[in-house]
């Protein structure tokens, strides 16, 4: 399917095109209050004026191009909105355009939320750092670690410390993902069928067979750790995830429509998702794996099974940005905000891996030699597997946030194009 080149390529969207212009502007959209923030319409100080329609003319060109369905934006600084829109489609076939209230699969930008969840019960001393999980997971008591063999017959060793909660923080525990590679422990990997799982507790049970790829706290590898860390968050409050998260972050924070599936009501403004194909071009695929509108029984992804929209996923950036507090709520300490976005652990490089990582987010280090973008020295946040982005910047007091449907992620190095577009706006 070749996407459309402009909102009145077809006549018959011209209505709903017209409609959205109508709505939420043309060329430069107006920022309005249901960004989930507060407008400052002048931007005076916060951007350059001459220099913002640039961010508007970079995600334009990758919809007139076909490269993507559509896009929703959002630049805050200093606690306001200054640059913002909604452009393309969230569903091509239907010619339903973007809007600011366009449902999304973030994936893996569920993390942070999981994360922040996890940090509040530390902050409460029920969780610390340097337990092992096995504290509350016994199934993980006795981990070993993979050194060869064949999926039939791995050699294994048994782990030489236990997994620690902040290597599940980390990301460094061992634990790694089925989706990537096609290696020995790959084949291993997909064997328990992890995302066909009906609660955490038959997540962890299948988890728990697993062999680590390295050793508890070697290295940084992507995984399955804060879908393990959902589980440890569910025996130690005694609450089912989305229950907990909603009582401390969501209904705190007015993130009406963030949660683990979409109620029928709602199903109109989820966005569809796409696929680069062969030929560069978006093409609609269905949702990935366990990614659905209506989860498998009672299964809950801390890892990747939110769907959020940019109003919402705005106050969430902020209140981090605020150093854990929004509009008077505070979720998190600043100093456990600036733990949570202190490097932890530098990742060797690799196709996946971060320059640096903290706590369920990747962080930009001193040396800007690393950097894939522009940005500032301690800037933060994690991306989703269908290009959804945020960056948190306390240095400039800025957050970025780009949501749209295309996988794989970061496809033409969107979030850099991206990112530098809105760095260079900067006065």
């Amino acid at each position: 399917m070749r996407l459309p080149q402009t909102p009145f390529r077809r006549s018959s969207s011209l209505f709903a095109a017209i409609l959205f212009a109508l709505l939420f502007g043309s060329g430069s959209s107006p920022v309005r209050a249901d960004w989930g923030l507060p407008a400052n319409t002048s931007s005076q100080g916060a951007l350059l004026a001459d220099r913002t329609p640039r961010i508007r003319a970079s995600l334009q060109r990758d919809v007139d191009n076909g490269q993507m369905a559509g896009f929703v934006w959002l630049v805050a600084r200093h606690g306001h909105v200054v640059d913002s829109g909604a452009i393309g489609w969230r569903d091509v076939a239907a010619h339903a355009p973007m809007t600011p209230d366009t449902i999304f699969r973030i994936y893996s930008m569920t993390k942070i939320i999981t994360t922040v969840t996890a940090l509040t019960l530390v902050e409460e001393g029920r969780l610390s750092f340097n337990d092992p999980i096995s504290k509350y997971l016994p199934e993980f008591a006795s981990p070993h670690v993979f050194t060869g063999g064949t999926a039939d017959a791995p050699q294994l060793v048994p782990a030489e410390s236990p997994i620690t909660l902040r290597e599940i923080l980390s990301q460094s525990s061992g634990l790694r993902y089925d989706v990537f590679g096609n290696d020995t422990l790959h084949d291993i990997y997909v064997r328990p069928h992890l995302w066909d799982s009906t609660s955490l507790q038959d997540f962890v049970t299948r988890a728990a067979t697993l062999p680590l790829e390295h050793q508890p706290g070697a290295r940084w590898t992507y995984g399955i750790n804060t879908d393990i860390l959902g589980a440890i968050i569910e025996k130690v409050s005694g609450e089912p995830l989305e229950q907990i998260e909603r009582e401390r972050i969501f209904t705190p924070l007015g993130m009406d429509d963030t949660s683990f599936s979409v109620p029928d009501a709602k199903l109109p403004r989820l966005a569809k998702l796409y696929q680069e194909g062969p030929d560069g071009k978006a093409h609609e695929v269905p949702p990935f794996g366990f990614i659905t509108t209506q989860p498998k029984g009672t299964f809950r992804s801390g890892g990747g099974g939110l769907f959020s929209d940019a109003h919402d996923y705005a106050r969430f950036a902020q209140m981090l940005l605020n150093g854990g507090e929004w509009n008077g709520k505070r979720i998190l300490g600043r100093a456990t905000v600036e733990m949570m976005s202190s490097i932890q652990i530098v990742p060797v490089p690799g196709p996946y891996s971060p320059p640096a990582f903290g706590f369920g987010v990747q962080v930009f280090p001193p040396d800007r030699s690393k950097f894939g973008s522009l940005g500032s020295p301690g800037c933060y946040g994690w991306d989703g597997y269908a290009s959804t982005h945020v960056l948190i910047d306390p240095h400039e007091d800025m957050f970025v946030l780009l949501l749209t449907q295309i996988a794989p992620t970061d496809a033409n190095q969107l979030f850099e194009r991206f990112n530098n577009t809105v760095y260079q706006a900067l006065p």
